[in-house]
């Protein structure tokens, strides 16, 4: 999806659930059952109990490689700084895959941990070198931010030591770092994998964030998805909780 902005995060704000499924229902009318049907089966298997934070990635085929990677594991929320590169994706890459998964754009590494604690992340900087963890033994109980640098020199001292853990990919070769996008991807289906083989962990969107989802999913395969949804929404009998597009 775009870059998810605080004004657009918030445009269904005041509906409940059952006024969202209401909303939803109308729009689905706007697009095949097939797609439906996707969209009803893809967001069980979503999660926030993991999420990705990226620091500084300058080329946009990692990034792309990086959205990809995310949506085909599940990992809804990515979080970007931009200290000094632009985040932009490249759409060859990432095979429509922005649509689908959530970004958020942050000033800087701290303001992002800050957004992040606060939501209950423990933080986990991915570094070749610490011996604090291997990706496999890592801890997974409580939702994990995994972060990852830019592709010269890796995280930021700041991103370092400000982390709640650190964690690396066992390598056996002469070189020493895997590429970022082949570290993310190789990290979210370790992490994934444990994480829905864990009966204890509620990973799963909640009901509310299901349909939520799904309303910001069928904007993207709607023409002027955005304004259909704002005609659809003045149209139903909402009362005032509904605030605009």
């Amino acid at each position: 999806m775009p870059n998810i902005t605080p004004e657009y995060q918030n445009i269904f704000a005041g509906l409940d659930v059952g006024q969202k499924e209401r909303l939803y229902e109308e729009m689905s009318a706007f697009f095949s059952d097939n797609k439906r049907e996707l969209f009803d089966r893809l967001v069980q298997n979503r999660t926030r109990h993991i999420a990705v934070v990226l620091e500084d990635v300058y080329q946009s085929h990692n990034a792309s490689a990086v959205l990809r990677s995310c949506d085909c594991f599940g990992v809804q929320d990515v979080h970007v700084v931009e200290n000094h590169n632009a985040f932009n994706p490249a759409d060859d890459v990432a095979v429509g895959s922005s649509k689908w998964v959530d970004y958020y754009k942050h000033p800087s590494i701290l303001e992002t941990y800050d957004t992040l604690r606060a939501r209950g992340y423990r933080i986990v900087a991915t570094l070749p070198h610490e011996q604090d963890s291997l990706i496999n033994d890592l801890d997974i109980r409580q939702p994990i931010a995994l972060v990852f640098g830019t592709e010269l020199t890796g995280l930021s001292q700041e991103a370092i030591d400000h982390a709640d853990a650190y964690v690396k990919i066992p390598m056996y070769g002469f070189t020493e770092s895997f590429n970022i996008s082949v570290c993310a991807a190789l990290s979210l289906f370790s992490l994934t994998e444990r994480m829905r083989a864990t009966p204890s962990i509620h990973w799963q969107l909640t009901p509310d964030e299901q349909v939520t989802l799904k309303l910001f999913w069928s904007m993207q395969v709607v023409r002027d998805g955005r304004k259909v949804m704002e005609q659809l929404k003045n149209s139903l009998p909402i009362e005032k909780k509904v605030l605009s597009l």
